[in-house]
């Protein structure tokens, strides 16, 4: 394991520590909205500050951008892109969907990536050229080539609201033609489900990088493709994200156009 693959792996566990105690203590969370939907707890914080503490004791001059705490450090060649707790919302109601997410981008590529599950303690782990792999592992995406036979995953776009008309058109599309549609609420996740094969395929409106960094690399490791909703690479800056198996990449495209 390369060794900044190892201090993200160690990050991602120390947080996901964090986070199981939040959920197994029974303690009351403290919840704020930073927006409509959009949920802060004390345990996303304290995860987040674990993460950064970590890091930085290995790397001190690495820059950071963290879903809580935003930029930091600079433009160092090596950036650290942080979801302490991707799906807040399902982790305040007690469904056990979430997930800590880490990448490493060096001079502005995506390099490492760790997704960590902690509450089923699912680690997946992925180095650019190295391979993607779920608890030491090999992992491939699936050999599904027909969208009729495809299991898509996908998220609401709630941060916005005003591009929901597109969303349900590109909803029903996938309801009339594919096997199914899932809404799990952690994107990372969902990402991670496209890169091991539990999901043929995924799109989200609206992301923001640490939402898709760690999950694209994982998908792109394991055999399968990254885009934006022109299947082009500029989806950590649009926000807008679908991935799949390469034979069913071009058939995802036109049925979200």
């Amino acid at each position: 394991m390369h060794p900044m693959l190892n201090i993200a792996v160690r990050a991602a566990r120390r947080a996901g520590s964090i986070i199981n105690r939040a959920a197994l203590g029974g303690s009351p969370l403290e919840v704020k909205s930073k927006r409509a939907n959009d949920y802060v707890t004390q345990v996303d914080r304290a995860a987040e500050e674990a993460i950064i503490e970590v890091v930085r004791k290995a790397y001190p001059d690495h820059a950071f951008l963290a879903e809580e705490s935003g930029t930091t450090g600079g433009a160092a060649e090596c950036r650290w892109i942080i979801d302490p707790l991707d799906g807040t919302t399902n982790f305040i109601h007690g469904f056990p969907q979430y997930c800590v997410s880490i990448a490493v981008e060096q001079r502005g590529a995506l390099a490492h990536a760790v997704v960590y599950d902690p509450a089923k303690n699912e680690l997946f782990t992925a180095s650019k050229g190295r391979g993607a792999f779920l608890n030491d592992r090999r992992i491939r995406v699936s050999k599904c080539s027909r969208l009729h036979d495809a299991l898509v995953g996908t998220g609401f776009p709630f941060k916005e609201v005003g591009r929901l008309d597109l969303y349900v058109r590109q909803l029903r599309r996938f309801m009339e033609t594919s096997a199914g549609v899932r809404r799990a609420g952690a994107a990372a996740l969902d990402l991670a489900y496209v890169a091991c094969g539990r999901l043929d395929a995924f799109w989200e409106l609206g992301l923001s990088p640490w939402d898709m960094a760690a999950g694209a690399l994982l998908i792109q490791e394991s055999g399968g493709l990254v885009g934006d909703l022109a299947g082009e690479d500029g989806y950590l800056e649009s926000g807008d994200i679908c991935a799949a198996t390469p034979k069913l990449f071009p058939g995802l495209l036109e049925a979200l156009r």
